[in-house]
């Protein structure tokens, strides 16, 4: 079952371009990530790779 923490603009996520990748931090202490890859297809949850929560992205 997925947790959804909030609901964040995506110019609040801050951008790597060398991986193209949009983060976030996330309350356990890592970060949300998403691709651009991701967002351009279609993709508006950015997940934490160490706990169960999801960040909507919009």
């Amino acid at each position: 079952m997925s947790v959804f923490h909030d609901e964040v603009e995506i110019e609040d996520f801050e951008y790597e371009e060398e991986t193209e990748t949009y983060s976030y931090p996330c309350p356990c202490g890592d970060n949300f990530i998403i691709t651009k890859e991701d967002l351009e297809n279609g993709k508006e949850v950015a997940t934490c790779p160490s706990c169960s929560k999801e960040l909507v992205k919009c």
